[in-house]
């Protein structure tokens, strides 16, 4: 039996015929319940209203002999007595190379005004986190080109990372300086719950001619329904999962996973699920994981995530930030004191930690990646004192030395959005920085 043919019969075998019909016996809030209607969680059916185009709507919780439903769109004008039809029971999305460039909405539906073009391939939105012992060890680096992250925040290709940041920090203008120029071979850009102003700014200012080329871009903005928010995230991470099987080394970057949980916040609770920690169901904190779990590393390619993380009044301990930081391999922290000081990119290196640095940088870097951030918290440690004039010269050699290369570390860690620093120019800076430091000294 032909691949083509095994893979139109898996496609058979998950739709349910589409004359199991059911009726609206009642509407509650942004929820539509069903009876007569056996339908799986998660499968996608149409309610016809009158004389309106049908309104598709997504089973989110069985109650006694009912579904529960919540729509892709509005509910007004649906009535009790409505017919609903099963559409199908697994959702997917069509894929292939020529979704390079292009931009889709939560629904794989291209919305960049091109005409759409044949995609061959077809896959799951689901898919199973990749199993532990099929995931080789990360070795080789990813060159982003950011000074700061190449030099004291390694990553490497098939790494998790979180960017956590309050709101107007800079992330979105740091993941366009990381799509055009990290060395990844296809990027895959999920726009989750963003306002609709800023989906072009991103795609000319941000991302660029260059970054676009090689990009893939995922939508759902702000005003769409909780269920295409949450299910943006699935349609990017399926269309990485894709390329990434193509053998390629894919950056997966998603803006970001905290308007995730808020949207599945809101879908669990339209359920009935009991409100949790800071009023998250008990679900928001199932799927995390799930979710981050695809990305990493496989026998034929490759998926580096970056994930931004929406802390709420900066505050890096809320539940989604505590849960997101526990599952990655590392976390970016961006600081608003520095982007007030114009300190660009404003990552808050002695914050922020990438776990697999020690693994996937030679001695010698790691060494003046070390003396450097001491250098840092010295300077950190006794900034107050230096500030006001109350610290003397000569009490702390360590602290003196930090004081004197202060300027050239914040130069040397600041970098315009446009700018790229190869890989070894960053490396030999940092070794110059750090050259006949000996921070143990006293």
């Amino acid at each position: 039996m032909s691949t083509a043919t095994s893979a139109l019969l898996r496609q058979i075998e998950s739709i349910v015929p589409y004359g199991m019909t059911g009726q609206v016996s009642r509407v509650v809030g942004m929820t539509a319940h069903v009876r007569g209607l056996a339908a799986p969680l998660g499968a996608v059916c149409r309610i016809e209203a009158g004389q309106r185009q049908g309104i598709d709507a997504e089973v989110i919780g069985l109650e006694d002999d009912e579904i529960i439903l919540q729509p892709y769109g509005e509910l007004a004008g649906i009535k009790r007595g409505d017919t609903v039809r099963l559409v199908h029971s697994a959702q997917r999305i069509r894929v292939g190379d020529r979704l390079l460039g292009r931009v889709i909405n939560a629904r794989g539906e291209f919305i960049d005004g091109d005409l759409p073009p044949v995609l061959p391939e077809s896959l799951m939105l689901q898919n199973s986190p990749i199993a532990p012992l099929q995931r080789p060890r990360i070795t080789e680096r990813l060159e982003t080109g950011v000074r700061a992250i190449d030099s004291l925040l390694t990553c490497g290709q098939g790494q998790r990372l979180g960017i956590f940041a309050g709101s107007g920090v800079g992330k979105s203008t740091l993941l366009g300086q990381l799509a055009r120029y990290a060395s990844a071979d296809v990027n895959v850009v999920v726009l989750v719950g963003e306002r609709g102003r800023e989906v072009r700014e991103f795609l000319e200012r941000d991302l660029g001619e260059e970054g676009r080329r090689r990009s893939v871009l995922v939508v759902a903005t702000s005003e769409e329904s909780a269920l295409l928010r949450r299910q943006c995230a699935n349609v990017g991470t399926a269309v990485a999962e894709y390329f990434r099987d193509q053998g390629k080394n894919v950056l997966l970057m998603m803006d970001s996973v905290t308007r995730y949980a808020l949207a599945q916040r809101e879908i669990g609770l339209a359920a009935g699920e009991p409100p949790a920690t800071r009023g998250y169901p008990p679900s928001v904190f199932a799927l995390l994981p799930r979710l981050l779990e695809r990305s990493g590393r496989t026998e034929r390619g490759s998926i580096t995530g970056l994930y931004t993380v929406l802390v709420e009044g900066d505050d890096t301990n809320e539940p989604i930030a505590d849960t997101v930081r526990g599952i990655l391999d590392g976390h970016i922290v961006l600081s608003r004191d520095l982007a007030h000081k114009a300190h660009w990119p404003a990552i808050d290196i002695l914050g922020s930690i990438s776990r697999l640095m020690n693994e996937l940088a030679d001695e010698t870097h790691l060494a003046a990646a070390r003396q450097l951030k001491q250098l840092m918290a010295a300077y950190r440690q006794s900034e107050d004192l230096i500030n006001i004039g109350a610290y003397q010269h000569g009490s702390n050699r360590v602290v003196d030395r930090a004081i004197q290369l202060k300027p050239r570390i914040d130069e040397f860690l600041q970098q315009t959005s446009t700018s790229h620093t190869p890989l070894p120019e960053t490396i030999r800076l940092l070794q110059q920085l750090t050259a006949g430091i000996d921070v143990n000294a006293r």
